[in-house]
């Protein structure tokens, strides 16, 4: 990983829980130099400890970048304490949900350069996607190193505007908790049919991570590849009058999931 302001200043992890520890193993595992990082976690691994990053000792009094990984409920506990890193150069990444970027700025000071992320849950298996956003003060070089370090962990995309945060919460940051349900549905179902609980949990798991890995690897769109594989009149199409029914099929229902997902963030983030 090149970035010669995280050799020369250092970079701070604050909280190093999956999260945290996803991304922390994916620097090093690009090469950046262990002796640059200081983690700051009341609760270190056995995995951290044997990492060779400094872990709760002195920081630097200017880090280069500090990244946010603590729960949302212990930030206004744990951000006061780098008060004096605000209003001048480091830059703050923040992956805590419902944390907006003025809380940053009212705690560490309002030319504070902050970068809002939203990654999701297969970021621990470097699968993950997120979303991120900055202030003006991060500008578009603190965009390029907060994508730098994100993309250790999956894909990152760049959004507008904050608002579309809570958009984001609803379709990728929660979405790895509807295709998980939809693997138990799908297995149900399938025991329902008279096939035993393991084979149909296995059937359920295998189909759903193997369509999501076809729809990354293909260059047709979800579309495409959903009539690709429905024959008129056939047991797909069968399905799929009952899956795509406007009313109370999968439109209908992914709506208001999505909607009520964004919504209940943007309630968080009011407080």
């Amino acid at each position: 990983m090149k970035n010669s302001r995280i050799a020369t200043d250092g970079l701070v992890l604050l909280g190093c829980g999956k999260m945290g520890s996803a991304m922390l193993e994916g620097w090093l595992a690009r090469g950046l130099p262990a002796a640059s990082v200081w983690v700051i976690d009341p609760a270190p691994s056995e995995w951290l400890q044997n990492t060779g990053v400094h872990i709760n000792k002195d920081l630097p009094s200017m880090p280069a970048i500090v990244l946010v990984a603590v729960k949302p409920q212990m930030m206004a506990d744990a951000l006061p304490s780098l008060r004096d890193m605000g209003n001048a150069k480091t830059l703050f990444i923040s992956v805590a949900a419902g944390t907006p970027i003025s809380f940053f700025e009212q705690t560490l000071g309002e030319q504070t350069p902050v970068v809002r992320a939203m990654p999701n849950t297969p970021a621990a298996i470097s699968q993950g996607i997120t979303a991120i956003v900055g202030n003006a003060h991060a500008g578009a070089q603190g965009l390029d190193e907060a994508e730098v370090l994100l993309s250790a962990v999956g894909e990152v995309v760049r959004l507008s505007e904050e608002a579309q945060i809570d958009a984001v919460t609803g379709v990728s940051g929660s979405g790895p908790a509807y295709v998980f349900h939809m693997i138990e549905t799908l297995a149900a179902a399938g025991e329902a049919e008279g096939l035993p609980a393991d084979m149909a949990l296995q059937l359920a798991r295998a189909t759903v991570a193997g369509a999501g890995a076809l729809a990354q690897a293909s260059d047709d769109s979800p579309a495409q590849l959903r009539v690709n594989v429905t024959s008129p009149n056939g047991t797909t199409q069968a399905a799929l009058e009952v899956l795509m029914n406007e009313s109370d099929g999968f439109p209908a229902l992914m709506r208001r999931a999505v909607a009520a997902a964004a919504n209940r963030s943007r309630e968080l983030a009011r407080g």
